[in-house]
């Protein structure tokens, strides 16, 4: 018998499909999406060796995502090329769960075949994997478990060593985990920044387009925000822009890029897959190990020191850190803010999406089986923002599919109504989608308990900590599913928002951002230590970003001093006082045309200073260095390079 397996997110051409590595840790594997908001996409390509003439079964794996409503006909359909014949079976009408379906026999001849996936609708058909066998009557495995191991044996993967040891393993490209990884590296640190997506920015990437919160360079450490101001885009406050370009994803890699070769190295398209416990002592990670979601390629990672900046906790829950999730109860912290009884309720997972106008009139297919809308329910908007929010009740980390499907499929329903049955259908004649999130927004998912807690009474009642690090200066901001939409709906997709004002910035103590059961975790992002009303507070992409330039600095102290993270709390805390005080520095990216002195005081200002010569006359005790600047300054007015 031959059999041929071949990863969907391996081929050659992923054409008009994208990769979905989020729910990796559910399926044992990334799978491809056919993303083209009602128009099919192009198809997906490659080019397989068969290994022996004969006929052979092809066999998909695939599913019904819209099966889960129960209405009408499946969306996500398509087909499965071969040599350019259409084999005979639609595929994605297999039902709500993943499990492989028959696409047909066809007889082949030893040698190359090309395959395509071919889009029969634009509603976000999924593959994981095609499986060829000249065994008619072989049923492919599809136990998570089993069928893993299955796909390691069958593409003989092995795991290959990183030959580098880190000092910090960073896993989650977005803000954070980017803050994270050039502090350290700009403070004298080995690390490797490991990001699943093809992107950095997570949130404020291109792909899910949420703005930047809070601010940089307040008390108690105004030098603390230099490398989040330093990625963050142009139009970087909260808010959604339409176009993305304005999230500017690769200004964030190339920041990156400029450390390469210096000890820094960036892993992208790389999911944490497993970590491995040190063999004297089972709370300690010695090394991550992950999985290249386009390739399969496997890599260990060794380091001294991991952060987990990965959103979902996905390193922290590997090691059975302690965890919390969704709201506690008014008697765990005494927060007035939190409900009487604790529950799994969260801030649920954005799906942004937006429209144009056309110069002709545009069509919307009239969709069946998403939520069943009317004049008393739909939504006669052109795109929304945060508050397309679902997954309220939900797990954010092992449910991320059906959350992330749910928003979807609701926007695509509403927009169906509007497009072809709506009394107002006529003002809607010359829109059409122009963007719609593949990834979704998450807002909280699981927090891991460190060393200190941070609850709502810290913040309000302003108890500064004697380890205070960056401050938080959003407002505790706790979102809702919006009564009325619950009210209408099953299951709610909007949100609304409660704001209460924290007055000044409030600094998070430092032992909250490390595990308090896993020796050497930091913890970055939504995942740390914080009760979910004061999380409300400190979740937004700069405060976050700004706390991972702590960590950053943090675990450079860890590398020099051979320590860790709890350790800098009991004995280096001043050394860490002092570099915040300082700040992560920042290297200059423009020169001016100077002698030497003045090439020297530039490097050490940085560009910035240059508009506040009489500042840095006074920071460097040079009062000639003012004029010297202002000089300079008029020069370049002038047009001197």
């Amino acid at each position: 018998m031959a059999k041929i397996w071949i990863e969907a997110e391996s081929f050659s051409e992923l054409g008009g499909w994208v990769i979905d590595q989020q729910s990796m840790e559910q399926m044992g594997s990334a799978y491809i999406m056919a993303h083209g908001m009602g128009v099919p996409v192009a198809d997906a390509k490659t080019t397989c060796c068969i290994t022996e003439s004969g006929a052979w079964t092809v066999w998909v794996r695939t599913r019904d995502w819209t099966a889960v409503w129960k209405r009408g006909k499946p969306a996500g359909i398509f087909q499965a090329h071969i040599n350019g014949t259409a084999l005979p079976e639609t595929l994605g009408t297999n039902g709500e769960a993943w499990g492989w379906q028959k696409a047909g026999t066809v007889t082949l001849h030893k040698g190359d075949a090309a395959i395509a996936l071919h889009v029969l609708s634009g509603f976000n058909g999924r593959c994981d994997a095609i499986y060829l066998t000249t065994d008619p009557d072989e049923l492919p495995e599809n136990d998570t478990e089993r069928l893993a191991e299955f796909r390691r044996t069958v593409t003989n993967t092995v795991c290959t060593d990183d030959p580098v040891e880190y000092d910090l393993v960073v896993a989650g490209g977005g803000m954070a985990g980017i803050c994270t990884a050039l502090a350290a590296i700009r403070t004298g640190s080995k690390v490797v920044l490991i990001q699943d997506r093809p992107v950095l920015g997570g949130c404020n990437s291109s792909e899910i387009r949420v703005g930047l919160g809070g601010f940089a360079h307040t008390e108690y450490y105004p030098n603390l925000g230099n490398i989040v101001t330093e990625i963050s885009p142009v139009m970087g406050g909260p808010g959604t822009y339409p176009d993305a370009r304005y999230y500017e994803d690769e200004r964030k890699e190339n920041v990156f890029s400029l450390h390469s070769g210096s000890g820094a190295k960036l892993a992208l398209n790389e999911r944490v897959i497993a970590v491995e416990k040190d063999t004297n002592d089972p709370r300690r990670i010695r090394a991550l190990i992950t999985r290249n979601i386009r390739t399969g390629a496997e890599t260990r990672y060794r380091a001294r020191n991991f952060a987990d900046c990965t959103g979902d906790a996905i390193v922290a829950r590997m090691m059975d850190a302690k965890l919390m999730y969704g709201r506690e109860s008014q008697a765990d912290f005494n927060e007035s803010l939190a409900p009487e009884k604790g529950d799994n309720q969260v801030m649920g997972m954005s799906v942004l999406w937006g429209s144009r106008k056309t110069a002709q009139p545009s069509s919307f297919p009239d969709i069946d089986w998403g939520i069943p809308f009317n004049e008393e329910n739909a939504y006669y908007i052109r795109g929304a923002d945060w508050e397309w929010e679902t997954g309220q009740y939900r797990n954010q980390a092992d449910e991320t599919e059906y959350i992330r499907d749910y928003g979807m499929m609701a926007i695509y329903a509403n927009w169906s109504y509007l497009k072809n049955h709506s009394r107002r259908k006529a003002e809607w004649s010359h829109d059409t989608l122009s963007w719609v999130s593949p990834v979704g927004g998450k807002r909280e998912s699981y927090r891991v308990v460190g060393d200190y807690v941070l609850n709502q009474n810290d913040i309000e009642n302003r108890v500064i900590h004697p380890d205070a690090t960056a401050a938080m200066t959003w407002s505790i901001d706790l979102h809702f599913p919006d009564p009325e939409n619950a009210a209408k709906f099953k299951e709610p997709f909007r949100s609304c928002a409660y704001h209460r004002g924290i007055g000044k910035p409030y600094p998070v103590p430092y032992r909250c951002l490390y595990a308090k059961d896993v020796t050497n975790l930091f913890l970055g992002g939504r995942i740390i230590s914080a009760s979910h009303v004061a999380f409300s507070c400190v979740r937004v992409m700069r405060t976050l970003g700004i706390l991972g330039e702590v960590i950053g600095m943090a675990a450079s102290i860890c590398a020099q001093e051979h320590a860790d993270p709890r350790d800098i709390y009991g004995k280096h805390f001043d050394k860490l006082k002092a570099m915040m005080e300082k700040g992560v520095p920042s290297p200059v990216y423009h020169a001016y045309d100077c002698d030497d002195s003045e090439s020297y005081h530039f490097k050490e200002l940085g560009f910035i200073h240059i508009n506040t010569p009489d500042a840095a006359a006074k920071k460097f005790g040079d009062p000639a260095l003012a004029q010297r600047i202002k000089a300079l300054n008029v020069r370049h007015k002038n047009g001197a390079s």
